[in-house]
């Protein structure tokens, strides 16, 4: 490796830290994460995700969790360090993109560090899906890239293998989030493409769609496939698959104000690749590049809740297309980097730091709990795991019972589930003042029920722009 190219390994890394060490140890990043880690530890103490602890992502989310949970200390440290990882090892692939398009070094190298940037913007700072997804997708993605080259010199055996090796990629990203599923699409159909190009016969088209097909979908089918040997394929079935589309809508005008907001973040990077189209000196892979983004559009559009971090996967296809046009236009390289620093050093400055707050009430948890369940109704699952507590149902992430979108969507009556959960008379439960349209009000009323016949407050923290309030039950004896 030259000296120009560790420079710019150096610089990518150096981006990695110096964005992502500010989040380093708050417990409080996303409350997805906080979830991921409490499942990926109770997979490690035999609790069976779907069945024993729910949710419906893939369980290879899970499993990197469970294995983070592995290192030493309790897994926060140890899964943003990873994430860290994840994030710089992407940026690295995005540099390497940019240049197979034609970028000079400059503009990869700025594409890359742009892909950090709104990693953090886009709510990726610590440990979401798509932080860890887009590492293998964008590795298919670069071996997609190879394919004019390969077709060129009819080089089919070339063709076959790096499809295996690009479709197993994808399939392993499938089994981190589902929309993977559409990029791992493109992918087969780009390696089919330039398999007919390269003049190979029908047979070999057919058995290469084949292997592939099966090595990309090897990852789920040996998941379903533990699930059936175990007895609990239906579980999973509905978890994986028919909850989603029983999840009711949010407001059009709340989806619009998202969509906004991340297509403003994204803008420079939009006006990249457009630009880029210019001064493309690799047509074919350019092509290729415009075509993996549209995947990505499609699968960020599936669910259509437009959540900013389900934004992330259309990050590194923009980045790669825009590295041409950062390498050419000063204007463009400025206004991306000032803006993107710019809106990520007032996010810093402004957002709340409630890392405090979370670990008292998990002390207040831990010090009151008493061997049985408390219940963190509205707040921060990673309550359960810095208190070393049991959760008292399989469905603890709070929304799932709390919020309205949810309603009928997880299998059971949901104000029934925490009916259920009070009625075991919980030590302690966590929950918040904050206003929502969204409650499930049958499951609010038994709560509020509950908090004022059995319980008085023990401590209230900030959390954002409301609280975090702690009950305790009246019989027992406040422990500080």
């Amino acid at each position: 490796m030259t000296r120009a190219r560790w420079q710019g390994v150096g610089m990518i890394l150096l981006a990695a830290i110096l964005l992502r060490v500010w989040d380093v140890g708050n417990p409080v990043i996303h409350v997805d994460e906080q979830y991921y880690l409490l499942v990926g530890d109770r997979l490690l103490h035999g609790a069976i995700p779907y069945v024993d602890i729910w949710d419906r992502k893939p369980i290879g989310l899970f499993l990197i969790y469970a294995a983070i949970r592995l290192l030493p200390g309790d897994g926060i440290v140890a899964y943003q360090l990873v994430a860290m990882a994840a994030a710089a090892l992407t940026a690295l692939l995005v540099v390497r993109g940019g240049r197979m398009l034609g970028a000079t070094a400059r503009g990869a190298t700025v594409a890359g560090i742009a892909y950090l940037i709104l990693l953090e913007l886009l709510g990726g700072r610590g440990g979401q899906a798509p932080v860890f997804y887009n590492l293998p997708v964008t590795a298919a993605a670069l071996l997609t890239l190879r394919l004019p080259n390969l077709a060129e010199r009819r080089d089919g055996r070339a063709i076959v293998a790096n499809g295996l090796l690009a479709c197993l990629f994808a399939g392993l990203a499938i089994q981190i989030k589902y929309t993977a599923a559409v990029e791992g699409a493109f992918v087969g159909i780009a390696h089919l493409w330039f398999l007919h190009r390269a003049r190979a016969r029908w047979g070999p088209i057919v058995g290469a769609a084949i292997g592939w097909g099966l090595v990309g979908l090897a990852p789920t089918l040996c998941v379903v496939g533990w699930y059936a040997a175990h007895g609990d394929l239906a579980a999973f079935w509905f978890a994986n698959f028919a909850s989603i589309g029983l999840r009711a809508g949010y407001p059009a005008g709340q989806l619009a104000m998202r969509l906004l907001g991340i297509l403003a973040q994204i803008l420079p990077l939009i006006v990249g690749a457009a630009l880029a189209w210019r001064w493309r000196v690799a047509p074919a892979r350019h092509r290729i590049a415009l075509a993996w983004l549209a995947a990505a559009v499609v699968g960020f559009g599936a669910i259509g809740t437009f959540f900013a971090h389900y934004a992330l996967p259309l990050v590194a296809p923009l980045a790669i297309l825009a590295a041409v046009a950062l390498g050419r236009s000063t204007w463009l390289l400025v206004a991306t980097l000032v803006l993107g620093l710019g809106l990520w050093g007032i996010e810093l400055v402004v957002r709340p730091d409630d890392a405090a707050g979370a670990r008292a009430v998990a002390h207040v948890v831990a010090a009151n709990h008493r061997g049985a369940c408390p219940y963190v109704f509205i707040g921060d699952t990673i309550t359960y795991r810095l208190a070393d507590a049991c959760v008292p149902s399989a469905y603890a992430f709070p929304n799932l019972l709390a919020y309205s979108t949810e309603q009928g969507a997880t299998g059971i009556d949901e104000a029934a589930e925490v009916r259920r959960i009070l009625a075991t008379r919980p030590p302690l439960i966590v929950t918040s003042d904050r206003r929502l349209s969204i409650w499930n009000r049958a499951s609010v009323t038994a709560e509020q029920r509950a908090l004022a016949t059995d319980y008085r407050p023990v401590l209230r923290v900030p959390r954002s722009g409301w609280h975090s309030w702690v009950f305790l039950r009246r019989d027992l004896a406040f422990r500080r």
